[in-house]
């Protein structure tokens, strides 16, 4: 099965359609599939639902499709300084469905997994728990959370071989993971591409069998979201 494609445009023809569910892997601005987020734009697919752990920037990730309005539901743990996301989600622009980070990271772990659901402590006693079944576990109270699958996961890695095993670098080995196994369709937006065989199996984070399709971005843009500097005793640092 031939899974690298020529671009981002042609990895995403033939599935993106209006009103699907994509996950998209990053956190912030570090390890998002630039490329592939910005094809998506360009295809002009509306009402889509977008599970990721918050929406980048106002000009940069999934904040320039909440610019062009193509994003109806946007199920996410952070706003983050994406102003527009924020402005959207205050004036009832935007449908949000706001998750504890690690609830949401669960849910698609779990999904990816083919659990439907499972029980967490995390938003007892708070408005997460509206209309949501309770149970008590040895003396303490749970929360039901359904699991999350996606009909697209976009990912970004560092490296991979033509098979698609992946292998993610640093901080960019967050959401990424947990967004692939719960696509029904994976595409992987990769920095180095090798010929199957020439990765180390022990330092492979995820099998290839979570992805159907690979694009090669050997020079991607690293924005940084914030830069921040301390003054120390006349030193920056």
């Amino acid at each position: 099965m031939r899974k690298v494609y020529a671009d981002a445009e042609t990895a995403l023809a033939d599935i993106v359609k209006d009103d699907i569910t994509i996950a998209v892997g990053g956190f912030g601005i570090c390890g998002i599939p630039e490329t592939l987020i910005r094809a998506l734009r360009d295809s002009g697919v509306t009402g889509l639902t977008c599970i990721s752990n918050n929406a980048g920037m106002n000009d940069y990730g999934l904040g320039m499709l909440l610019q062009t309005r193509q994003i109806k539901k946007m199920i996410a743990s952070y706003v983050g300084d994406n102003q527009e996301f924020e402005r959207q989600l205050l004036n009832g622009e935007l449908e949000v469905e706001l998750t504890p980070q690690g609830t949401l990271a669960e849910k698609l772990r779990a999904g990816g997994a083919g659990i439907p659901a499972f029980y967490t402590r995390t938003g007892v006693g708070t408005i997460i728990a509206e209309n949501k079944e309770i149970r008590e576990f040895d003396g303490e109270q749970y929360l039901l959370e359904r699991s999350l699958t996606a009909d697209i996961a976009l990912v970004k890695a560092y490296k991979a071989d033509r098979a698609g095993n992946l292998i993610f670098r640093k901080t960019a080995r967050n959401f990424n993971p947990d967004c692939a196994v719960a696509g029904k369709i994976t595409i992987a937006e990769v920095e180095k591409l090798v010929e199957v065989g020439e990765l180390d199996p022990d330092e492979v984070h995820l099998s290839g069998v979570y992805v159907q399709r690979i694009v090669h971005n050997p020079n991607p843009e690293k924005r940084i979201e914030q830069m921040m500097l301390k003054h120390i005793a006349g030193v920056f640092a």
